[in-house]
């Protein structure tokens, strides 16, 4: 993800019953498998990996990825949209909103409550923080002081049965005093911060994203799955990453996954084609 996903659009308001009923389902998914159950991940889409055809044409991209099967869209923007025009494509298309990547900003201050708001009327209980640079993580205090922010940020979105998460990229995984950044974040945040490991970026970075999964377990609530080697635009199932022997077992075991998130950033064919090839090479291992 580039920091341009940083932009957002004005918030709307108003809450729905939908809502409150599917973070339920949400929330009881998540238990079943940290107990060992049977609850099965669902797969969702960055919707960044199609961005051209959604500034295009939002609701016929949505439609064509409904019809791919995907059960949920992560949003990275909203296209001019307010959040009750999203929530019908959504319900139209019967699709499920898995997250939205936001700045920071966005959860500060006055922003919080109408970030809340906005989140709720589209079904939203994840919200991801798309990027942080130096400025929040280059030190091992800056690391500690932002990780302060997103602790107490935890507890005010828990009534609200929402969580708050950062989104790894490749820099995140350069070392400072020994660790690194990514470390020096989870270590201090609150166990209620959700981890939304990017396999990609992470083994582009020189991270181990599957040790990472295991220091930090039932706290991958949502991950990133993107795939790293192989040919120029290879999609999941194409390159090095050895997803059925690594990290599938370590997700649906101790990681807590409610949601397979595919990103895909480089293409061999229309973005929309390259997208559908990672959910049926997805759908070929048993997801």
């Amino acid at each position: 993800m580039n920091c341009s996903r940083r932009d957002l659009l004005k918030w709307g308001a108003a809450a729905t019953a939908t809502w409150a009923a599917g973070m339920t389902v949400y929330g009881a998914e998540g238990r079943r498998r940290r107990r060992g159950g049977t609850g099965k991940v669902r797969i969702g889409l960055q919707l960044y990996s199609v961005r051209n055809d959604c500034e295009k044409d939002l609701p016929a991209t949505l439609k064509a990825v409904a019809e791919m099967r995907y059960q949920g869209v992560e949003f990275a923007g909203y296209y001019g949209r307010k959040a009750e025009e999203l929530r019908k494509l959504l319900d139209d298309n019967k699709l499920r909103c898995c997250g939205t990547h936001i700045g920071l900003d966005t959860l500060l201050g006055d922003q919080l409550n109408k970030t809340i708001e906005f989140n709720r009327t589209i079904g939203n209980r994840y919200l991801i923080v798309s990027y942080m640079g130096e400025d929040r993580l280059g030190t091992i205090d800056k690391a500690k002081a932002t990780a302060k922010v997103f602790t107490e940020l935890a507890d005010k979105l828990e009534p609200q049965r929402m969580r708050v998460g950062y989104h790894a990229h490749g820099g995140d995984f350069k070392k400072i005093d020994g660790k690194t950044h990514w470390e020096a974040f989870f270590d201090n945040a609150g166990p209620k911060v959700l981890m939304q490991m990017d396999i990609g970026n992470c083994l582009k970075g020189g991270g181990d994203p599957i040790a990472m999964l295991k220091k930090y377990p039932g706290r991958s609530a949502t991950i990133h799955l993107k795939e790293h080697g192989g040919k120029p635009g290879a999609v999941i199932g194409e390159g090095v990453v050895k997803w059925q022997q690594e990290v599938f077992p370590i997700c649906e075991s101790t990681g807590g996954t409610n949601w397979y998130i595919v990103e895909q950033e480089s293409y061999a064919g229309t973005p929309l084609d390259c997208v559908k090839r990672c959910l049926e090479s997805l759908h070929k291992m048993g997801k």
